[in-house]
Formats: structure tokens, sequence, C-alpha cells
């Protein structure tokens, strides 16, 4: 051991490289430095670039911004477009298919080729796609670019290749679906109508064949025209001229008669026979006047008239109902018979479609359910009750309940976990639903052989807290937490929290969580955490409330001979399960008002004895105080160890330690207190510069003083603001909230002591930092205002957040790049040569410089609890709580905890900085620790126990605590660990307890780092990085070697920043719209399986025959069987179609396409096998029925010559 150390020790520049193989050089980005390794250190790294690869693996949730909706009668499956150009495919329970177009256009209409397994989407643009559904990623086949005209209608009659495409001009074409090629046949609008009409029609809104004759196409024109077209005679047979716009039509299965929807709010009837006037108009929510006139309504927007064999038809519409209500709520009027039901929706409704037995058009539809697109909602209606009960959705189309506020991903969770909070949470579904199985049954989907217990969670600006189950790539909610059910209800007259937060006081900004002992903490927008224990029984309990008074004053801090005079550790009092803080003198520019509001927080915990259900209980709430008329500042970290039995968070002010068994605050001080002496910006007195603008050369600047440097001071963690708001989250680290259009940053105002302070000093007393010209607080905006948009440009290329803000708002700001190049540094301790290269700093007294050096607030960004060395002494590990901060700062807190039971229970646990500082170039973002042999350390963690369980006897009610010592595994290479620290500009690896850094890496100089983790991948480890540009990059452990680079997610909006997340087995995701998650691969493994973890679309599946029309239906009923539609449109017949009118692109696709969609040769071989019996099992079937035929016909001439010869010698009269 002894040796080990003092090669360490020894450590040069020039030492020859350790078995790592970590490369020399310089620091530029993408290049690790690393001081030499010392050879008693062997470390095997197994990860190499072949191991990555990112792809996206499912999308959940509810489409956002839907426009279309299709479903397959026979297939059984359903698709939904978006605004956004993407095509949601739902089957059966885990068959989950997301599709997108390349332009982004909207899609206006979906089109299933039906139990053929394509898809035709029209899309904004005025193109229409072919999808082949055949694969388990679906891809374009064709594409059809429409240059002069705008695409209003589409209409594919079943079993047909031959697709009509209504216009805006009012004309009709037809395309060929098999070779997307335009025909030469068109239905002009100017011959579709009278010659004598003199207005144009308008656009196309309908078209559909006659289920009576096939030849007759029925075409509805906006102006309220509409032409049935002999397709053959190329001809009208009739036209309607109606005085009201149309809508929609829907034909009775008959194809005698069709139902109208209108712009009136009226429903019209007409009968082929008189086509003069309506057979019927009715207004089904218009009621008549006093003076005899019917109330005006609002337009039907569809109507589908559908027919039941053993009741009256059903005629379902949306809309219709009268203006004389406001805010009415949309509806979905069902008409069967003679009653009438409405349907209140709780969105608007974009589209539905009732599902039908059989496919045919000209057969008894017999309506079973309606499915029912609202704006943020899908939902699907059982037409056989009478009630007309909704099914209970299957998929997770409710993520977007209450806005999505923060993300986290656990994967490889104890199997335990999910069954336990599934049976929790079903006791609270609701109930009343359909008991029939969920109608969309399509596809096909088997649990795959790569899976493992996943879970991700959810917090919502509502404060409640969702489960989800996401094994094996689906998703189902377990279990909901409402966070909000532990305060009282805030009144608006004398709550606070209406003044903070308008709409959501409750919104959860960040959680942490351990499955193993099921402790649960969240963080709250009004600066409140609530800590759960888990229990499968329901109890009586009161919640235990800490309030925690956590404050700085950066004038306070002059030197660090005068921080060495003050004490760091909070008095004797905060002790006390609800400590008593003194509260400071009134601020010479404050009045009694202000303080007033001093010592209160912003929410009212239950006071009394309350019963909880069995799942998630609140055992402790901790809620940081206003402070000299201010609102505390946001909690921008967290983090809980169930083995100490400890909790830690920190702002922009310090950092506090809770003590959740005793209930006792432990440590509450300011970030600077932490330092002691061991500060290394040496925040001494300010500038000369500052002082002449200040009657006192410690006198804090008004706001409407500020000069220009006072905003180059401005640090992204530490912007100065009038006043503060608490809005939603986060833990972007402060700046980039600023899109926001107000300052959110948790470092956004003054800071002040954790304890109170004698505001004197040598020059006499300090004013404190509110003044006279100082504006109070602004209400904060909603928390669900989270749909910022980013331009993609501008966040790209910049050097800095600084850069990226300036361009959206025009202000200057200080960045951590600058800080570090350019602020004084004295820190005498440090080993390597290249890590003193790499940090040092100039020394310029420049005005701007020196008043950095004092004005810069640092937040505490990130905490770590872990098995460490705080002191380069340390010969064993203990208990340490590591703090990474805004200034790129890392500092080590040991701690002495009490190991027996009853003395953890009754005595404190002693807790105090240590002196060590680690530096690094931007905000620090993630602490994790790996042994020597390179596999990550995890954190010690309490199993699990139920406090409210009865009493057995016979089973030990101690606690069982499982600890896993860096050490524990290391007889072989020695003591110690090492520790990868990562922040916004680079990562770290030290060797502890040397505090040795081994490995250097910059991870960008271009942009920052907004996410990153040590993640367990193939059976090693590594870091994944997500940057501001959108890059997501993965590096070896320790050699900090790039592994993977790859320019995936332009930043576009904050939301995607806020709810980015890494997990282990190389998966991550994001809320990458309002309502959905998307989830992401960067293992190359996972993308290899990937295939076999998603469902099949396409199933075969034999067409249902037409049900016998009968010899009577046949003669009368037309020759609608006898209608060949490629003698009419071929090209043979028909001509070609113009070149300028449309142009085809061939898909990325075709086969191709679909060959790489396939894995590889295998895949290739799989799918013609396949194809092949599916061509064998046809051929079978057709030689069955060619069989059967003949059979039929040899039966049926058998039977005539018997009539025949029986009736050979009978007279007529005889027959």
């Amino acid at each position: 051991m002894k040796k080990f150390r003092k090669v360490l020790d020894g450590l040069t520049t020039s030492s020859p490289g350790g078995s790592i193989g970590s490369p020399s050089g310089g620091s530029a980005a993408g290049t690790p430095t690393a001081t030499p390794t010392p050879k008693e250190i062997e470390i095997q790294e197994t990860l190499v670039s072949e191991n990555f690869q990112l792809c996206k693996t499912v999308r959940h949730g509810f489409p956002y911004q839907p426009t279309a909706l299709a479903f397959d009668p026979v297939q059984k499956i359903l698709a939904i477009g978006s605004r956004t150009g993407g095509v949601r495919i739902l089957g059966r329970p885990g068959v989950d298919c997301y599709c997108q177009h390349e332009s982004g256009a909207a899609v206006l209409q979906l089109q299933f080729l039906i139990n053929e397994g394509a898809l035709v989407t029209a899309c904004a643009d005025d193109t229409l796609h072919l999808w082949n559904l055949r694969q388990r990623r679906p891809a374009v086949l064709h594409s059809l670019k429409f240059n002069r005209e705008r695409i209003t209608f589409c209409h594919l009659p079943f079993q047909s290749k031959w697709l009509y495409v209504g216009t805006e001009r009012g004309n009709t074409h037809i395309v060929n679906i098999e070779s997307f090629i335009l025909s030469g046949y068109v239905i002009m609008w100017n011959k579709a109508i009278e010659l004598s009409t003199k207005t144009h029609p308008g656009p196309v809104v309908h078209l559909s064949d006659s289920p009576k004759d096939e030849g007759k196409l029925l075409i509805g024109f906006e102006s309220g025209t509409i032409v049935q077209w002999d397709l053959r005679l190329k001809k009208a047979d009739f036209r309607i001229y109606y005085d009201e716009a149309i809508h929609s039509v829907s034909w009775h299965h008959e194809g005698k008669q069709f139902m109208c929807s209108h712009s009136d709010g009226s429903l019209s009837i007409w009968n082929l026979r008189n086509t003069t006037k309506p057979f019927q108009v009715t207004f089904p929510h218009g009621k008549i006047q006093k003076d005899g006139r019917k109330e005006s309504c609002k337009p039907i927007l569809k109507v589908e008239y559908k027919t039941s064999r053993n009741s009256e038809p059903f005629v379902i519409f949306s809309g219709g109902l009268s203006y004389d209500k406001a805010g009415r709520r949309p509806t979905l009027t069902i008409m069967h018979g003679k009653a009438i039901t409405v349907l209140e929706m709780d969105y608007p409704i974009v589209e539905f479609m009732a599902l039908c037995e059989t496919p045919y058009n000209n057969e008894v539809q017999e309506p079973y359910a309606v499915v029912v697109l609202l704006e943020k909602d899908l939902i699907v209606v059982d037409l056989t009750q009478s009630n007309f009960p909704v099914f209970e959705n299957p998929y997770p189309m409710d993520i977007h309940e209450s806005p999505v506020t923060c993300t986290a991903y656990f994967a490889d969770c104890p199997p335990d976990i999910i069954p336990i909070l599934y049976s929790i949470g079903v006791k609270h579904k609701k109930t009343g639903y359909s008991q029939k199985e969920w109608p969309v049954g399509g596809g096909t989907w088997t649990l795959g052989s790569h899976t493992y217990p996943e879970i991700i969670i959810t917090g919502h600006a509502d404060g409640s807290i969702k489960f989800w189950d996401a094994s094996a790539i689906t998703l189902q909610m377990l279990y909901k937490l409402k966070t909000s059910k532990a305060f009282l209800k805030p009144k608006p007259s004398e709550g606070r929290a209406a003044d903070l937060v308008e709409d959501d006081p409750f919104a959860i900004q960040m959680v942490s969580w351990c499955p193993q002992s099921r402790i649960f903490c969240v963080v709250g927008i009004s600066a409140h955490i609530i800590l759960y224990r888990f229990s499968k029984y329901e109890a009586n309990t009161q919640i235990v409330s800490l309030e925690v008074r956590l404050r700085c004053e950066a004038e306070d801090v002059i030197s660090p001979s005068e921080n060495e005079n003050n004490p760091c550790f909070t008095e004797s009092g905060s002790h006390s399960p609800q400590p008593h803080h003194h509260q400071h003198a009134a601020s010479p520019g404050s009045g009694t008002t202000e303080g007033n509001k001093d010592s209160n927080p912003c929410l009212k915990v239950k006071d009394r004895m309350v019963r909880v259900p069995p799942g998630y209980q609140a055992e402790l709430v901790i809620q940081l105080l206003w402070a000299d008329g201010e609102p505390p500042q946001q909690i921008t970290s967290l983090d809980v160890n169930s083995a100490y039995g400890l909790l830690a968070f920190g702002n922009c002010n310090g950092l506090a330690v809770v003590d959740y068994l005793q209930k006792t605050i432990l440590l509450c001080m300011s970030t600077l207190d932490l330092y002691g002496a061991a500060d290394p910006y040496q925040r001494l007195t300010r500038s000369p510069r500052r002082n002449r603008q200040s009657t006192s050369g410690l006198t804090e600047l008004s706001d409407n003083q500020q000069s220009i440097d006072t905003d180059r001071s401005k640090s992204p963690t530490s912007v100065k603001g009038p006043g503060r708001k608490l809005s939603l989250p986060t833990d972007l680290k402060t700046d980039l909230d600023h899109v926001n259009g107000h300052c959110t940053s948790p470092t956004s105002q003054s800071c002040s002591t954790g304890k109170p302070r004698v505001p004197m000093g040598p020059e006499g007393p300090r004013l404190t930092r509110r003044g006279p010209g100082r504006p109070p607080f602004r209400k904060a905006q909603s928390a669900a205002c989270m749909e910022i948009s980013l331009p993609v440009s501008h966040t790209e290329g910049y050097a800095s957040r600084r850069a990226m803000l300036q361009q959206l708002h025009g202000v200057a700001m200080y960045s951590h790049d600058e800080h570090h190049a350019t602020a004084p540094y004295c820190w005498s301790e440090r080993a390597a040569a290249t890590e003193s290269r790499e940090n040092s700093f100039s020394r310029s007294r420049s005005s701007s410089v020196s008043s950095i050096d004092r004005d810069t607030k640092e937040a505490v960004t990130t905490l770590q609890f872990g098995e460490s060395y705080a002191r380069k002494s340390d010969t064993l590990p203990t208990p340490c709580l590591w703090v990474g901060t805004s200034l790129g700062m890392v500092l080590l807190i040991p701690m002495s905890i009490p190991t027996d039971h009853e003395e953890r229970m009754e005595e404190p646990v002693t807790i105090g900085p240590s002196g060590t500082v680690l530096m690094l170039k931007g905000s620090v973002l993630r602490i994790s620790f790996l042994d020597c042999m390179g596999a990550l350390i995890q954190s010690p963690y309490e199993v699990w126990r139920d406090l409210n369980a009865h009493e057995d006897p016979d089973r030990m009610r101690r606690r069982k605590l499982v600890h896993i010592s860096p050490s524990s595994s290391q007889h072989t290479c020695g003591e110690g660990h090492l520790a990868v620290v990562c922040s916004e500009k680079q990562a770290k690896v030290f060797l502890m307890p040397s505090q040795s850094c081994l490995f250097v890496h910059n991870i960008t100089e271009s942009s920052f780092v907004l996410r990153a983790d040590v993640v367990s991948v193939c059976n090693s480890v590594c870091l994944a990085c997500f940057c501001a540009n959108g890059h997501v990059m993965t590096l070896s452990l320790p050699s900090l070697r790039p592994l993977l680079d790859v320019n995936y997610l332009p930043l576009a909006d904050m939301r995607i920043a806020r709810t980015f997340c890494f997990t282990h087995g190389g998966q991550a995701l994001y809320l990458s719209s309002p309502t959905e998650i998307q989830r992401i691969t960067y293992s190359q493994e996972m993308c290899d399986n990937l295939q076999e973890m998603l469902g099949e679309l396409f199933t075969p599946i034999e067409t249902p025959e037409a049900q016998n029309r009968g010899f009577l239906k046949g003669f009368f009923g037309g020759n609608s069987h006898n209608f060949d539609r490629e003698e009419l449109f071929g090209e043979a017949a028909a001509g070609k179609g113009s070149r300028s009118l449309a142009q085809h692109i061939p898909g990325q696709a075709g086969m191709e396409g679909m060959k790489v969609a396939a894995c590889g040769v295998v895949g290739d071989l799989a799918r013609a096998r396949i194809a092949l019996d599916e061509r064998g099992q046809r051929l079978g079937e057709l030689e069955e029925r060619t069989a059967l035929m003949m059979t039929s016909a040899e039966t049926f001439s058998k039977h005539a010559h018997e009539v025949m010869l029986k009736c050979k010698d009978k007279k007529w009269y005889q027959l």
C-alpha cells in the first residue's frame, strides 16, 4: 500500500503511461489529456465505437396536434396523422409504430389499402405518399407531388388500385396506387357542373363511389353543389345545387339515398329518385324561437349514416349545437331511431370514424364503435350498449393530463417493484368502462428475450407524479401520486403561493428515487421538498415539517480571514424539528410589510393527523423560508441516501443537509462558507470602478445604477434581476430559462447566509441588497407554460450559452469560459503540471474581471452521497457528500454516522467541510464513482421494510443496510477509487484519496453539455452526454476516449433540455412534444435486437367475402361488379397524366428501403421465405376454391339435367 501511495505522489508528466493506454497531448476539444497512470492500476476497457449506434426505439403518448384518422376494418389497426408530419399506427397493446414524413408537412388525410398492408397519406405540401406496412418499421414506397393544384380530399374504393384525388380547383384526378402514376382520366370542374353555371363550385370536399354502382362517383363541392359522375359515359347523371355549404356526405348502404351535413347545422337527406329537392332536412339541435324562426346553429363538420340489421340506422355527427350558449363543450351526437344522445367531450373534436363489421359499403354496416380523435385525447365509444360507455384505452394517452415538468428513467429495477406498484395503483383506477375487448386489436407482438424491468417517472405541473412500466418498449401507468395532498389548499386571499405562482404552486421540479429502499423525494416549484416512504398498508400519520432559511450575502464575505472568523455551522436551534431562525433586521429600503413576510414558507403543510392510503406516504416536508421580503430561491440539486438516512439539497444560496430519521437539520450554510480558507477565487474587496459608483466600498449598487461592467459580470448561473418569479423548472441551470422571457434562474436574486450574521465590518454597517429603487417581486407565469420554441439555427455554432442568449435577447451575459480564462487563481496544491496549466488564471485586475470576483454567485448544481475519501491523508473510505457548483468547483464533505441502530436514532450525525476542492471548467453536472477495476460503485442503500406492517416477534425491525465499499473488491489493486466528474465543458477522472487527476477530456468548445450520466452498457461503463447543439456523445471510462459523437437532435425548444435523461442499458428518453415521450438507444446491441422487440403491423388475414346479394338484387341492382377501372383509367384508354401537374418521386424504400429496414441478409431471406409461404398458402386456397366451384358446377349441372328430364314431356300449363 505504501509503495502504491508513493508512486501516486511521485507522478510527473514525464513518467510512462499505464496500461489504460491514455493518450497524451493538448487539451483541445475532443482530445483527452492525461497524466500517466501508475502501473498498479490495470483496467482493461472493453467498450469500442462498434458497441454504439444511435436510433429511435419507440414513441409513447398522444400524437401532438392530430389532424387525421383512418382505420383498417380487416387488419383492425388505427392510424393518426399530425400537424408535424408524424403518423402513429396503433394495434393491440405493444403494437405501436411512429413514422415521420421528411418534409414535416401536416397530414391532411389517411387512407388504408384495406387488408393490403399499405397506407396512403396526403400532406399539406400537396404530396401523396404510399407507406409499406408489411415491415416492422414502415417506409415510403412512392410519392407523388402535385405542382399546380392543392389536394383537398382523397378516396380509395375497397379492393381498388385507383385513388380519386380532389383538388382546390374543383378537379378530380385519378392515381394508380401500384405505380403511383397519374392517369390521363380527369374530371374537370367545368365539365362536372352545368355550362350555364356562372360561379366556381369551390374545392372538392367529398368523393365516394355509389354502393349501388361502382361506376358512379359522387363529387361534393364546398359551395353546396353535388354531382354524380358516370365514369363510363364521362358525364353527369344528376346535379344538386344547395344553398348551404357542404362539409361531408355519407351514403345509405343500399345506394338509394345519401345524407349531407351543412354549415348551418342542418342535415339533408337526398333520394336518387328525385334530386330536385332534399327528401328531408333536419336541424338536430335547432329549436324554434318565439317568432317561428329556428335558432342559428354551428356547422355540422361530419356525419356518418350507418345501418343496422336489428335496429334503426345510426346517424352520428359532430357539431351542430346552437350559438345561444357560450362556453359549451364540443359534442358528438348519436341519433339512433328517435333517441338522441349528446356526448360532451373535454377537447375539440378533430375527427371521428364509425367502426363497422364489414369493409363493403354496399352491405349492412352494423357499427359497433366510434373512434373519436380529440385535440388531446383518443376515445372509443361502444355503440352496442344503450348508455354508450367508452372503452378503457390501453395506450398511455394521458401522459399530458397535466403538463410534464420533469422526467426520470430507471432501467434494470428490482423485479418486485413493478408488480407491487401496479397492485396499489389498480385500486384507484376509474370504473364504468365498457366490458368488451378493445376494438383496435390488430398486429402481433411478443415479449422479446432482451427485456428487463424499467420504470419511467414523470412529474407534472399540478404536483402529481406518475410511475410507468416501461419494460419491453411498452408503457403502462402503474401508480399515481398527488403531492398536493400534503398541503392545505392555498387561498388566494391569504396564501402566499398565489402571489408567486398563479396556477401551479405544486409543480414538480425534480425527483430522486431509490428503487431498492423505495425512498422517494420530490422537489416542488414553491421551494419545498417532500420525502415519501412506501407502505402496503394504509396508516394514520402526521407529516413532520422542517423550515430552512437558506441565505447568503456576497457583501458578508470580504476575505478568507473574515471567512475563518465566521462559524460554518448552524446554531443549535436548527436541530429541532421546526427550527426558529432569527430574522434579519429590515432593510433600509424595505417597509414593515416586507419584513412581516419573513420566516414564512410558500405553502402550509397539513398539521393534523391524516389517513393515507397504501402506496407512497409523505413523512417529511422541508420548506425554504422567505427572507427580507424575497421569496426563497428554487432548489437546484437534490440527493437522498437511505443507508445514511440523509437528504441534501442546494440552491444558489448554499447547501443544506437534513437527517430525515431524526427529523433534524444537520447543515445549513452558504456556498462560500463551504470553502473556508480554501476558496480558489479569493473573492476579496470590490474593484475601484465599482467603488466609485457607491457611497461606500461595500455598498451594493441598486438596480437602476447598473453599469456595463455589471452586465458583463453576470454569470449564467448568477444573473441578477429586479425580482424573482417562481417558474417551471429547472435543472437546465438557470440561464437557459431566460428563453421564457423572464429570469427563472435559481441565482437570480441576492444571497443570504444560512444563519444570523451581524452585518458589520471594518468599514461600518453594510447596506442590504434591497434598496429604494428595487421593484417588488413579480408574479410568475403558469407552470404549464413550457412550450418555448428556439430556432434550431440559434443553438449551433455558439461558443457559450452567453452567445446563444445574446442572439435571443440582445443582452450581454457572463460565461463560465471567460471566468475560467480570466479570474485570479491561487491554489497551492496541484501535483500535475497539466492540471496547473489548464486551470491557470490571469491576474488581470480589469474592472469587469474584478467585479466578477465578488459578484458571481455560486449555485449548488449537483450532489452525490457515497463512500469516499474526504482528505488525502484518509486511509479508509467514510460516508461523504460530494458537492458540485456552478463555477466548476467540487467540494468534499465528510460525515460521521453512528453505525448502531439505536445510536443512529439518538446520536447526532457530525458533518463539516474538509477543505478539499477539485476544479473543472463550467458548471458541474454529474459525479459518479468507479472502483479500481473500472466497475460502477453503487451508493449504499437500506433494504426496504414496511414501517406500517404488523409487528412480527420473529422478525427483526432493525434497518438492513447494503454498503458497497470502494475497497471491498480491490484486494489486488490496493485501496482507493476513481471519481468521474463531468461539467458543462469537460470531464475529469480523479484518483482518490490522492486527488490526482488521471484523465481530462474537453467535451465541447462550441456548445455546452446539458445532461451527463455514467451508465452501464454491454457489461461495462461509459460517460454519456447530451449537448445543447444536439450532439449525443459517449466517452470510455476511465480513459475518456470518444466512442460516439452523433449530431442527433437540435435543441429546438427547452422542453427537450428539461426532460432528456440517460439510463443504464444504453437507453435515453426526452419529451419530443408536450404530449409524447421519445425513447432512444445508443447501444448497438439494442439496435440489433430492436426488430425483434417491435410489433408486427400486418398479419395475413383472409379478406371477408361479400354477402350473397341474391338473384333479383343482382339483376335489378345494376352491374357494379362488371365495372373494370383498368379499362377506363389505364394508359391504353385514358393516356398518360400531365407530367407538369404531378411529379413521381420514388421512395427511398421501394424494395431497397425494405432491405435496409431488415437486418442484413438474414432478414431478406426471412422476408422472401415468408413471401413464398404466403404465396403458397394463397395458391393452395385458390386450388381449394377452384375445386369447390367445379364440384358446385357439377352438382348444379346434374340437378338441371334432372329437372329437364322431369319436365321434358309436360305441357306448359302443367309446370
